[in-house]
Parts: structure tokens; C-alpha cells; sequence
């Protein structure tokens, strides 16, 4: 009995010293000051492909440097910069019966050029105003065929978002290889029988390079295990003006996160007593596909990586209401058990994803590794089912609670100390979704 009220004691005075740590070392000001300049107008909006992501790249860059983060293995700089495959549309224009259409008024789902006229083997249909437009346009962009599918304007909020997202084109991370058979034109407007039509649709291919930023602690004495800690810092970047206001400045999405794991990397590095391997990586082009989680996964092996505390959107108070988020996928691994086990004697709490029929688990930048059976999890906050400023210019950083992402920062560094000391390995998840 009183051996076990000593090593109690010791416990108590071991955790202490960690509380006292973290308050010290993750000031409310610092991380104030990283998202009010992630967010700040002047990055634009982060938008892949935009000089605002590169903007942010250097700043992300900077506090690397001054933290004393060391390249990835291998690595001459913190940018792990690759290139994709873009392709977007060069010339549309389409004619029905003799008229042409506005620009405005036409949308392309296609991979490839291609040239329509009243000869070609195409279908013409027609979304009315009584019909589910999801469901009829899911059904037409299945069917394989050639179609030109004509929309009442009923629909036009629904036709300009889907405009919107066909207009960017499509991003691969492989060079083209063959033409994508899929050519569905969608038009906008009040026909109903169409007897002649004519398409042109040509398309230019870019080779854009953009880029991670990624750097690491060695392990003291577990070097080739790691422990990634990530965030995307790329957004929507500049659209459609609303209130006079253009630009989609992403603090809460994800600025927040990209805050935490700059945070957490300064908090670590003054510890200076990690066992394993610590890497903090930016994310890019999460927005548009994930395509930074996806070349970044290649670049480590899995089989190695212990676990991944990704950081989404920690800018408001949870559900649950103070001290307290979510993790996605907590039953798929016992990550979200032992981080809770490091909060006893605290106020925070970590809970189950509340939003099940959202499928968080697969829409942020944690899914790539979790598919390779890493116990890759996302960290979160956000009230996704009311959130009405989600991907909105209203998401600035007057709408975050710089409170909540500072307690919620300190909670995943305490919180994340036996896996980052070698103690703790969370269960692999079962590899899933190839």
C-alpha cells in the first residue's frame, strides 16, 4: 500500500510537471498570432495553384526554421514539392437550334476534347422542375452514354455549383494515358424539344508543380518509428464576391489545424525528449482531392508510422461542449483510449465521432495512411451538421475561438506523450478501401 501511494504520488508530480509544460510552452498569443496570419487576406485564400498557397508555404517554412525542425530524411528543405496533372477546359461553346449559349449557362463533365453535332449518337434528356436533381444527374454522369441533359431553371443554384466544380477540370497525379469516355454537356435553361445541336469542347493539360511542407525531430532511441502530426493548410482561395467580400480566408478550415501542428512541433521541440520520430507536415491540396496526403504517404513507410494525429477545423467549441473534440474513426483503432488515459486529472475530453453519417473519416487527409493500416486519425471540433461557415468567406479569423484551439492544443500535446515516448503503440487498423 505504500509503495503504490509513492509511485501514485510520483504520477501525480510527473503529470503536473507536464500541465505546467504545456501552458508554458503553447501560449495563447503565439498561436493568435500563426492563424490570424494564415488567414489573413493577404494569403488570398491559399488556394492550390495561386501564389497565396505559396505565400503561405514560405510562412510555414519560416517557423520551421526558427523552431529548428530538420528536413525530412533525405530532403534538402522543408518543400516536398511534386507535380500533377491538370487538366482544364481551353473552348466551350455550344449551339441549340441555331442559338448559342452563355458561357454562363453551360457545364462540361469531360476528360478529354471532343466535337458533337445532330448526327452524333448522344441523348438528349431533360431534369424538370418535379424531378430530384441529384438523383437525375447522378443517374446520367452512370450511364456511360454521351448525353446532353438540359436543366429547368429551377435548378440554377444546384447548376452553378455543379458549374462551379466541373469548370476547374480534373487533377491527376499520373500523366493522361487514354481519353476519358464520359461527355455529359449540361445546359441551363427552360427547352423542351430540341431538334439540333452543336458541341465543341477542347481542353489544355498543365503540369503545375505545389507542395507539402513537411519537417522532423529524430527519435532519441526509436529513430525509425514515427509519429506524424499533420494539418492542410490549403482553402478555396477567391470566388464569387459576397458582401463585398471575395476572398475564402479558411481560418477555422484549416488554418486552425495548420496552427496546432506548427504549435506542437515548437512545443516538442523545446521538450526535447522525444523516442520516436516526430514529423509535421502542411498539407496541400486537400481541398481538390488530397493529393499532398497521397504523395506524402508514398515518401514513408507505413508499416513504420505509429500513428497520425491529424488536425481539422479546432476553431469553435465542440458538441460537447468546452474542453472537449472528437476523433474520427475511434473504434477503428484504440489511439482515441490511450489519449484519453493521458488526459485523466484533467478537464478535456476526447470523444467518438458524433457525425457518423458525414463519413469524416475518409474526407480529410488522415484516410490516405489509414487505408495502409495506420492508426491514422483526425482530431476535431467543428459542428459539421450546423456550421454555416464552412467553405464561406465568413470562415476569418473574427469567427474562431482562439480559447478552444489553445485548449485543444494543449490537450493533443499532453495527451499525445506516451505514443510520442515510446510507451504506447495504438493498434494498427485492419487495411481497408485500397
Amino acid at each position: 500500500m505504500k509503495k503504490y501511494t509513492i509511485a501514485l504520488a510520483l504520477a501525480t508530480v510527473s503529470f503536473t510537471s507536464f500541465a505546467q509544460d504545456v501552458n508554458k510552452l503553447i501560449q495563447q498569443p503565439d498561436v493568435e498570432r500563426l492563424i490570424k496570419t494564415l488567414s489573413a487576406d493577404d494569403m488570398q485564400g491559399r488556394g492550390t495553384f495561386t501564389p497565396g498557397i505559396d505565400k503561405a508555404a514560405s510562412f510555414i517554412e519560416g517557423e520551421f526554421k526558427k523552431i529548428g525542425l530538420q528536413p525530412l530524411t533525405g530532403a534538402t528543405g522543408f518543400r516536398q514539392s511534386f507535380t500533377v496533372y491538370r487538366t482544364v477546359p481551353a473552348q466551350v461553346q455550344v449551339t441549340l437550334d441555331g442559338k448559342a449559349i452563355p458561357a454562363e449557362n453551360v457545364a462540361i463533365a469531360a476528360g478529354a476534347d471532343f466535337n458533337w453535332s445532330s448526327n452524333t449518337d448522344v441523348q438528349v434528356v431533360k431534369i424538370g422542375a418535379d424531378q430530384n436533381f441529384q438523383t437525375e444527374y447522378r443517374t446520367y454522369m452512370r450511364s456511360g452514354k454521351k448525353t446532353l441533359l438540359l436543366v429547368d431553371p429551377k435548378f440554377e443554384p444546384l447548376f452553378k455549383r455543379l458549374r462551379t466544380a466541373v469548370s476547374g477540370g480534373s487533377i491527376n497525379m499520373d500523366a493522361p494515358t487514354a481519353a476519358n469516355p464520359q461527355q455529359v454537356v449540361i445546359v441551363l435553361g427552360a427547352y423542351d424539344n430540341v431538334k439540333a445541336f452543336e458541341v465543341t469542347y477542347k481542353t489544355k493539360t498543365e503540369n503545375p508543380p505545389i507542395f507539402n511542407v513537411a519537417g522532423m525531430l529524430k527519435g532519441k532511441s526509436k529513430p525509425d518509428e514515427y509519429v506524424v502530426f499533420s494539418g492542410h493548410y490549403d482553402h478555396l482561395g477567391i470566388g464569387r464576391a459576397i458582401e463585398g467580400d471575395s476572398i475564402s480566408n479558411g481560418a477555422d478550415d484549416d488554418a486552425s489545424g495548420t496552427t496546432a501542428m506548427i504549435s506542437l512541433a515548437k512545443y516538442y521541440k523545446k521538450l526535447n525528449n522525444n523516442e520516436r520520430t516526430l514529423i509535421f507536415v502542411a498539407f496541400t491540396a486537400e481541398e481538390i482531392g488530397g493529393y499532398g496526403a497521397r504523395y506524402f504517404s508514398k515518401q514513408l513507410d507505413p508499416d513504420k508510422t505509429v500513428a497520425m494525429f491529424n488536425i481539422e477545423m479546432i476553431g469553435k467549441t465542440s458538441k460537447f461542449g468546452e474542453n472537449a473534440a472528437f476523433i474520427t474513426g475511434y473504434e477503428r483503432s484504440d489511439f482515441g483510449e490511450i489519449l484519453q488515459r493521458n488526459l485523466k486529472g484533467t478537464a478535456f475530453t476526447f470523444h467518438p465521432d458524433p457525425y457518423p453519417e458525414q463519413n469524416l473519416f475518409y474526407r480529410s487527409d488522415n484516410a490516405t495512411l489509414a487505408r495502409l493500416g495506420v492508426p491514422a486519425h483526425t482530431i476535431s471540433t467543428d459542428q459539421i451538421d450546423t456550421d454555416k461557415l464552412y467553405h464561406t468567406v465568413k470562415d476569418e479569423f473574427g469567427s474562431v475561438d482562439v480559447a478552444n484551439i489553445t485548449a485543444t492544443i494543449r490537450a493533443i500535446a499532453l495527451s499525445s506523450r506516451s505514443i510520442v515516448a515510446g510507451t504506447d503503440t495504438p493498434k494498427r487498423i485492419a487495411k481497408l478501401e485500397r
